[in-house]
């Protein structure tokens, strides 16, 4: 079985736990999400390989962050993800990516990134719910962090938080590759 099928496996048994364990049906959760009703059938029998942009927002709808619904091998008490079960959930042909390294559900869904953005490329991001919380190190290069329409630079070894409930893109304006590593902190679904 390819990983792509695995993953899709996975967030169709996931996505059908969160949403019983909830108790929406598929209308309520397609509606919190702004997604079809038809989108999340074809998710729930594993039919479709649906965007990240999907999986973020059922994610948020649920109250659970990525790693839960892709995960297929959460343990009790304490989880290794070997580098290789990284889940990269965006690239560009110029060798941008995003990673999520790792995430958990205390008290609502916590995620770790790395990220990596080439020169002159970008990733926007819809809000997310209130009480979103996003974090961000830069390692190398610069980020281009805009904010709600607010550009802001922040250079390699320094750090920015913001709430993440409004539009916000990553951006590399520099010349040369921009690395970060990111946590997302959502709020209980209530």
């Amino acid at each position: 079985m390819s990983d792509l099928d695995l993953l899709t496996q996975s967030l169709a048994r996931n996505v059908k736990r969160w949403r019983n364990d909830r108790g929406f049906t598929l209308d309520a959760l397609a509606a919190r999400a702004g997604v079809s009703r038809g989108m999340l059938i074809q998710i729930e029998q594993a039919r479709t390989n649906p965007s990240i942009g999907t999986v973020v927002k059922i994610g948020d709808a649920l109250g659970v962050s990525i790693t839960t619904l892709l995960d297929y091998e959460q343990g009790r008490q304490v989880r290794i993800v070997p580098a290789e079960q990284a889940v990269r959930l965006w690239s560009t042909d110029a060798g941008s990516y995003n990673r999520l390294l790792a995430g958990t559900e205390a008290p609502g869904p916590l995620e770790m990134w790395d990220w990596r953005l080439m020169p002159g490329d970008s990733s926007p991001s819809d809000p997310h719910p209130t009480g979103t919380v996003e974090l961000v190190h830069v390692l190398a290069g610069e980020l281009t962090l805009t904010v709600d329409g607010e550009k802001h630079r922040v250079p390699a070894g320094s750090s920015a938080s913001f709430e993440a409930d409004t539009p916000h893109t990553y951006g590399n304006e520099g010349g040369e590759p921009m690395e970060m590593v990111m946590a997302v902190s959502v709020p209980p679904v209530r």
